[in-house]
C-alpha cells in the first residue's frame, strides 16, 4: 500500500479540486498530471511541459495548496517533472535537442609556416577532425512535406540514398526567407550520415566559406584550406548568394570541379535561382545549372495548420491549444513557416506569462504585432490590382496575351514592381501575371528601367503606382 501511496495522494487531491474548479478548466489542467513519487511530505507529479507547470502554478496555486495542506499537513511540498517528448510529428524543431552526426578524422596536406614551398618540395600531412556543422532537428523525420516543397524532399531522399551518383548534383534549393532551405538542405546531410557513416559531410554558409578564405589569404594558408574543403564527401553551402568577390568564387570554382569530378555531392541554398545571382562569374553559374533547381514556395494552408499541430505537440501544449486557436494562426499569417512558428511560440510565451488562456482574442492581439493588418501585406495579387486600377483596364486584360501597347506596359509594370517590392523569383512573378517565363519577366523589368530613362510620362506612372505601393511595405 505504500507503493501506492503517492496515487492515493493525488487521487484525494484531484477530488479536492475537482470540487472547486469548472470541470471544463479540471479536465485541460489537472486530467493530464501524473503521480510519480512521495517522500515524507514532498509529493513529485509529472506535467506534460514548462508551460503547463509555469500556468498551473499561475493560476491555480492556491488551489493546489489548499489540496496538498488538506491531505499531507502544513509541510507539504508538490515537485514537478517534466514529461519527456519520445515521438513526434513531422516538423522542425529549432529549439529541439538531439545527437549531432560525427564526421571521421580526415588528413589534410599541410605546410610549415616558414617560406612557401618550392614546387619539389612534398607537403605534410595532418589529421584534422570535421565537425559537421549539422542541426540534429533537421532532419527528414522533422520536416512538414507538403505541395510547397514535395519536389525537395523527393530530390533530397533520392540524394541522401545515392549520395554523388543522381543526376540532382548540383541540387540547388531556392526561394524566400523561412521556406525551409537550410532544414532541407542539412536534412539530406543527416540521413547521407546515417546510410553512409564513413563519408565526410559539411554544411557551410557562404559568407562563413568567404571569411574562411580571407582568413586562409591572410595567413598564408590557401594550400590547406584547398585540400580541406578537396577532401569533403557531401559539402552543403547554405545561402551561396553572400559568397560574393572574385578571388571567393574563383577558389570555390577549384574545390567544385574537383569535388563533381570525383563524384561528391553538392549541395546549395539561396534567395534566388542561379539566373539572378547577381556578381557571380559565369562559369561558376552554368556549373551551378548542371543538376537540379527547387523552387520552396509558401506553404499551403493545411501545410502551415499541420506544422502547428506539431509543434503544440513538441511544446506540450497540445491539449491547452484548441484546433480552431491553430486554424486561426494557419489562416492569418501566410508567409511562411517562420513566422508561423514565432507566432504559436509568442502565443505560448505570452499566456504563460501573463497566466492567460490561450484563446483566439489572445491570439489575434499575437498576430497584430507580428504581422500587422491584413490590408498591409504586399503580394504579386495587390500589385496587379494597384496596376489595374490606375490603368483602368481589367486584371483579365492584364493577363491576356494581348500586344496593345497601354495593357503591354501596365504588364510590364506590374511585373517590374513585383521583382522591386516582393521578394519572390522571376518564374514566380511569371507564372501569377499571365503564365510567364522567368526571361520574359526579366525583360519587361529591363524594358521599364530603360523607358523610365527616356520618358518622363511613362517615368511618373511608375513613381505613382510606388507611391501607392510603398506605404504598404513590409
Amino acid at each position: 500500500m505504500t507503493q501506492d501511496k503517492h496515487i492515493s495522494v493525488w487521487s484525494n487531491c484531484l477530488h479536492f479540486i475537482q470540487q472547486n474548479i469548472e470541470p471544463q478548466q479540471f479536465n485541460i489542467w489537472f486530467r493530464p498530471i501524473k503521480p510519480v513519487s512521495i517522500v515524507e511530505s514532498a509529493l513529485t507529479v509529472e506535467v506534460p511541459s514548462e508551460f503547463f507547470r509555469e500556468y498551473l502554478e499561475g493560476a491555480y496555486l492556491d488551489i493546489l495548496k489548499a489540496a496538498l495542506k488538506k491531505e499531507l499537513g502544513t509541510a507539504a511540498k508538490l515537485i514537478y517533472v517534466v514529461k519527456p517528448v519520445k515521438t513526434q510529428p513531422a516538423m522542425v524543431y529549432p529549439a529541439a535537442h538531439g545527437q549531432a552526426p560525427v564526421n571521421k578524422p580526415i588528413s589534410v596536406n599541410t605546410f610549415t609556416p616558414a617560406n612557401n614551398p618550392g614546387p619539389f618540395v612534398y607537403p605534410g600531412i595532418q589529421r584534422v577532425q570535421v565537425n559537421p556543422q549539422l542541426n540534429p532537428v533537421y532532419n527528414f523525420k522533422n520536416l512538414v512535406v507538403g505541395e510547397c516543397n514535395k519536389m525537395g524532399f523527393t530530390a533530397g531522399e533520392s540524394i541522401s540514398n545515392a549520395p554523388g551518383k543522381t543526376a540532382f548534383n548540383p541540387l540547388f534549393l531556392f526561394g524566400g526567407p523561412g521556406l525551409g532551405k537550410t532544414h532541407l538542405a542539412q536534412a539530406i546531410g543527416i540521413s547521407i550520415k546515417e546510410k553512409y557513416p564513413e563519408l565526410v559531410v559539411l554544411y557551410v554558409p557562404g559568407n562563413r566559406f568567404k571569411t574562411q578564405y580571407m582568413d586562409a589569404i591572410q595567413k598564408n594558408k590557401m594550400t590547406d584550406f584547398l585540400a580541406f574543403y578537396m577532401k569533403m564527401d557531401v559539402l552543403i553551402v547554405d545561402d551561396i548568394q553572400d559568397m560574393t568577390g572574385t578571388s571567393t568564387q574563383n577558389a570555390f570554382f577549384n574545390i567544385f570541379n574537383h569535388l563533381h569530378q570525383s563524384g561528391k555531392q553538392l549541395i546549395f541554398t539561396s534567395d534566388r535561382p542561379p539566373v539572378e545571382l547577381e556578381n557571380f562569374e559565369e562559369r561558376l553559374l552554368s556549373r551551378m545549372k548542371w543538376g537540379l533547381s527547387v523552387e520552396l514556395q509558401k506553404p499551403d494552408y493545411q501545410t502551415r495548420l499541420e506544422m502547428l499541430k506539431a509543434r503544440a505537440f513538441r511544446e506540450g501544449v497540445k491539449h491547452q491549444i484548441s484546433e480552431d486557436v491553430l486554424a486561426y494562426l494557419a489562416a492569418r499569417i501566410k508567409s511562411n513557416f517562420r513566422e508561423l512558428e514565432g507566432a504559436l511560440i509568442s502565443l505560448i510565451a505570452n499566456a504563460t506569462l501573463a497566466h492567460k488562456e490561450i484563446t483566439i482574442d489572445l491570439a489575434e492581439q499575437i498576430t497584430e504585432k507580428i504581422v500587422g493588418e491584413e490590408h498591409n501585406e504586399l503580394t504579386i495579387d495587390k500589385v496587379q490590382r494597384v496596376v489595374c486600377d490606375y490603368f483602368n483596364i481589367t486584371r483579365d486584360d492584364l493577363l491576356s496575351k494581348t500586344r496593345k501597347r497601354n495593357i503591354v506596359q501596365a504588364r510590364q509594370i506590374a511585373m517590374y514592381m513585383s521583382r522591386n517590392l516582393i521578394n519572390v523569383s522571376l518564374s514566380t512573378i511569371g507564372s501569377e501575371i499571365g503564365g510567364k517565363d522567368h526571361a520574359t519577366v526579366l525583360h519587361a523589368c529591363t524594358t521599364v528601367t530603360d523607358l523610365m530613362s527616356t520618358d518622363k510620362t511613362f517615368k511618373q506612372y511608375v513613381n505613382d503606382i510606388e507611391k501607392i505601393l510603398v506605404p504598404v511595405r513590409r
